[in-house]
């Protein structure tokens, strides 16, 4: 049977540890070992998953895509088993993996299923040298909808409609330089992703052909546009139908530079990290995941 440790942040509204109980107790009935380990900030959660993997242990990381980006990411290009247990409000990358809802189901598949290879994502700049996420990078008008969605966490729920409105509507558009593969591309727009997965910001099929398997990033560029478009294409985000507009430019790349004309945060797995020019890189076959 496996040995799994669990990394969880109590402080997450206390989603992570009341998702974590049930499971709990369905992989200790199969037999499995399973402790537990709280984590203080997403430092210390990532320093918990490799301290756990040293020890041969299979890391589950138990939250949202904030804490599952930091925990499985530590992993990234060792040997190291890790699981995901969603229990944040977004669930993105589990969302992409296709990770079942239910207890029941989510405990058969992290006791039987065997690891699988899957890409992650480096990310540096002048703050984060080479740490490695899952899901996306970002950099526009959603990073600072994320930001002032911070600063109103108090609102709860809310918080996410009151800093995505004040973002959009006090945007003006950035000027990119977006360097692929050395190829460089100038654009005027909303924001740039640079995209592992398909889903962000909570459900949102941001870029709906990606794929964890295939060794590649696709950069999504939502090019300047009246503000009711862009709502629209927000909109639309929903479905994925958003990449049949003009104003939705997809492209591809292994390595992608992202620069802007003023100062804009970027986020990376549900959490703003820092300021652009960001660097992302495709880590291919850096995980291996049960899913």
């Amino acid at each position: 049977m496996r040995h799994f440790t669990a990394v969880v942040k109590p402080t997450s509204g206390g989603s992570g540890s009341e998702t974590l109980v049930p499971l709990a107790r369905r992989l200790r009935e199969a037999g499995a070992d399973l402790e537990v380990e709280y984590s203080r900030s997403l430092g210390h959660a990532r320093d918990l998953a490799l301290r756990a993997a040293e020890r041969g242990r299979v890391v589950l990381g138990v939250g949202g895509d904030g804490l599952v980006g930091r925990v499985v990411g530590a992993l990234a290009g060792t040997d190291a088993v890790a699981g995901i247990v969603p229990a944040g409000r977004g669930n993105d990358f589990a969302r992409a993996l296709g990770l079942p809802g239910e207890v029941s189901d989510l405990a058969e598949l992290l006791l039987r299923a065997e690891p699988v290879k899957t890409d992650a994502i480096e990310v540096e700049s002048a703050v984060h040298q080479r740490m490695a996420v899952l899901g996306s990078v970002y950099t526009g008008v959603d990073a600072l909808a994320n930001r002032h969605a911070n600063a109103y966490r108090a609102l709860g729920a809310v918080s996410y409609y009151a800093g995505g409105l004040r973002a959009v509507t006090t945007w003006r558009p950035a000027r990119y330089r977006i360097t692929i593969d050395g190829t460089v591309h100038e654009r005027t727009g909303f924001t740039v992703v640079a995209a592992n997965s398909g889903y962000y910001g909570f459900g949102r099929q941001i870029a709906p052909n990606a794929s964890v398997r295939d060794g590649v990033l696709d950069v999504i560029v939502i090019h300047h546009a009246s503000r009711l478009l862009f709502f629209a294409v927000m909109n639309e985000l929903r479905t994925g139908r958003h990449i049949r507009r003009p104003q939705v430019e997809i492209l591809h790349g292994r390595e992608v530079r992202i620069e802007a004309d003023r100062s804009l945060p970027y986020g990376a797995d549900g959490e703003v990290e820092a300021e652009l020019p960001v660097t992302a890189r495709v880590l291919p076959e850096a995980l291996n995941l049960l899913c």
